[in-house]
């Protein structure tokens, strides 16, 4: 077909032709009209999340992880103790990273299929006075669950407990304000729901705590106290920046702005994930997450037992048809998902839909129904 697969992932994701457009042009790094693109897009990051008092935003090289890396490498103290809430992949990443670099850590175990408890974080955290800082995945998209932001704020609030929260896949859609939600840090990246290209992420550290992370970081690349405290003075990064990626960003956030903000994003993800749970359960394919707990951003759903079925397959297949699907994430059981983010809307879901029931067809899938694991 004549246009771009539809990429219907959790990031990399479709964007706008307008995105695509403003990677044309060449910057210098240095240059004082890219360095004027960087401090509009800083400013407009705080915007989103309601920060500009409270915080600063830190931009970074590389993927999410990266950003994820730096934040717990630049906040928490060598000394200092992180406790993982854990529901899935994700949360597992968080946790074998921040072991890797030195850093004491212990994770709180949740079902994959549930949010993370509140309730038993602030008995964690009254049996252990040691655990310093509470690390949180909004949106764990390893299954597509929601967790509950406000709440587990509050318990970290109330027990003095810094906070640091991945909302790689919530931040531009959710509802995530500085001035109700306390937090430490909150990390994001370009590819997301803003709708950029992948290459940078973002990290909003709280004012407050931000001179005392001078010296926390193991890593030259990853400290984000050098990285603000050189880009303040300068209005230059560190090094090298991903030019084209900023200023596809910087596009990217006129378009949000333009649509509505964060809210008239949300409305266009619900909308998808509407369309695309409904057409699905009509070709009898079962969600992986109860509804109450699924956010609109990727839905997990259980393979087909049909002994025809196997996702390479069924990918290839997809993708002929123009839509470009994503493996499942869970351990136990056999799952795939699928996106609902990204420079997309309804009519692109039910196209989707057909085309899953088109490649279920050619590969000879009979029946969507799961097998008994997904009882």
């Amino acid at each position: 077909m004549d246009r771009d697969k539809i990429l219907l992932t959790p990031g990399p994701l479709t964007t706008s032709l307008r995105t695509k457009l403003a990677m044309l042009r060449d910057w210098g790094s240095w240059d004082a009209d890219f360095n004027a693109v960087t401090a509009r897009l800083r400013a407009s990051l705080l915007a989103i999340v309601d920060g500009t008092d409270s915080h600063v935003v830190v931009p970074l090289q590389g993927s999410g992880t990266f950003s994820v890396e730096a934040a717990v490498n630049t906040l928490v103290p060598r000394d200092g103790h992180v406790l993982v809430l854990d529901n899935g992949a994700y949360c597992k990443r968080a946790a074998r990273l921040t072991t890797m670099m030195g850093r004491r850590c212990t994770t709180l175990a949740f079902d994959e299929a549930e949010p993370v408890s509140p309730e038993a974080l602030a008995v964690q955290l009254q049996q252990d006075a040691s655990i310093t800082h509470v690390v949180l995945i909004h949106c764990e998209t390893g299954a597509g669950v929601l967790n509950p932001l406000q709440q587990v704020a509050d318990v970290c609030e109330r027990q003095g407990k810094g906070l640091i929260i991945d909302a790689m896949s919530s931040f531009g859609a959710l509802d995530i304000d500085a001035r109700k939600v306390r937090f430490d840090a909150l990390i994001a990246a370009s590819g997301k729901c803003l709708e950029g290209v992948p290459g940078m992420g973002f990290v909003f550290i709280r004012k407050a705590i931000l001179e005392a992370c001078a010296g926390n970081s193991t890593s030259l690349a990853l400290d984000l106290h050098d990285q603000h405290v050189y880009m303040e003075k300068t209005t230059q990064w560190r090094f090298t920046p991903p030019t084209h990626v900023v200023v596809a960003l910087a596009e990217a956030i006129r378009q949000f702005e333009e649509e509505g903000g964060r809210p008239a994003r949300l409305a266009r993800y619900q909308a998808n994930c509407e369309v695309l749970v409904q057409g699905m359960a009509a070709l009898g394919f079962k969600p992986f997450l109860d509804p109450a707990v699924q956010a609109p951003i990727i839905v997990t759903f259980h393979a087909p037992s049909d002994p025809n079925y196997q996702f390479k397959a069924f990918y290839e297949a997809a993708k002929r048809h123009g839509f470009v699907l994503y493996p499942g994430k869970l351990t136990q059981i056999e799952t795939f998902r699928v996106g609902c983010i990204g420079a997309i809307g309804p009519n692109e879901m039910r196209q989707a839909v057909q085309a899953v029931g088109q490649a279920m067809r050619e590969i000879g899938i009979t029946s969507m129904t799961p097998g008994p694991h997904a009882a």
